[in-house]
């Protein structure tokens, strides 16, 4: 079981005011909840910039008629395969595809990768969304 510690902090009125809306539209039940998260969102951000391993998810929205796209997307995943966890591909129409892929590795790695994919002729939205792998944070 996790030591919990108690301690204070002292915050200008209106700034807590506006912390306790801020985390009862996302449902808090309390602050040292909503403090904890953005602690632990920090020190993720911290994994990412010391180019720890970290893991995320790519998402990607492209047609798949464009000429030679679907190739070149695959040719990533070859050139990324100790990166890539597990990818999944779905049919939104006809035309455009979805897909979300799991990656691990190094930041500097992962922040590549997107890079090619988001930079891929005929891809039409890229995101990316950093994770950690819960190893570095309590």
């Amino acid at each position: 079981m996790v030591e919990l510690t108690r301690f204070g902090i002292s915050l200008d009125k209106s700034l807590l005011r506006q912390f306790d809306e801020h985390i009862k539209k996302k449902h808090y039940t309390n602050r040292s909840k909503a403090l904890a998260d953005l602690i632990r969102k920090d020190l993720i951000k911290n994994e990412w910039q010391e180019n720890k391993t970290v893991c995320g998810v790519i998402t990607l929205v492209y047609n798949h008629h464009k000429r030679e796209l679907v190739n070149r997307l695959m040719d990533i995943q070859h050139d990324y395969h100790d990166n890539i966890l597990s990818t999944q591909h779905l049919h939104l129409d006809e035309d455009n595809c979805l897909e979300i892929i799991a990656i691990k590795g190094k930041a500097k790695n992962i922040k590549e990768l997107f890079g090619r994919f988001e930079s891929s002729k005929g891809v039409k939205y890229a995101v990316f969304t950093e994770a950690t792998t819960g190893k570095e944070v309590v």
